[in-house]
């Protein structure tokens, strides 16, 4: 079974109060997911609806369904690009990035790692506030759920 999963995180400051966000589409069915932080970044909460989503369909493979291929579509290139790309580098260098810095969130990256260990995930980039119907929906979940 495929599954697409739009993905996006909202931040009122940087850091400050911040949601997050994650649809999740599968055969027939739609899931919604989100939530907040009353002191985050918006970066944590991209990364996080990622991990939600994940985490979720974790639960769902253990309930017998069979998860083939994991599509995830963000509007973060620093969710896409850092999965992809970076996160082999930071490895590499013990979490540090090219300039010797440490990496930030890297609590989150490696959860994130964990989780797609076992999965084929394919990640997407969409531009953000293109009338994308799904992006749209997780950009106002993640807004909804950010706390006043």
């Amino acid at each position: 079974m495929e599954i697409k999963i739009y993905t996006d995180g909202a931040c009122t400051g940087n850091p400050g109060p911040g949601g997050w966000a994650a649809i999740i589409l599968f055969e027939k069915d739609k899931k919604e997911l989100f939530g907040g932080e009353k002191l985050t970044t918006n970066n944590r909460m991209e990364l996080t609806a990622a991990i939600k989503a994940l985490e979720y369909c974790n639960e769902q493979e253990k309930k017998q369904l069979s998860l083939k291929q994991i599509k995830i579509y963000t509007d973060s290139i620093y969710l896409k690009d850092g999965i992809t790309i970076w996160i082999k580098n930071w490895e590499k260098n013990n979490w540090k990035t090219a300039d010797k810095k440490n990496v930030k969130n890297v609590d989150l990256w490696k959860k994130l790692k964990d989780l797609i260990k076992s999965t084929e995930v394919d990640w997407n980039w969409v531009k953000g506030h293109s009338e994308d119907p799904m992006n749209e929906l997780a950009d106002q979940l993640a807004k909804k759920a950010t706390p006043i």
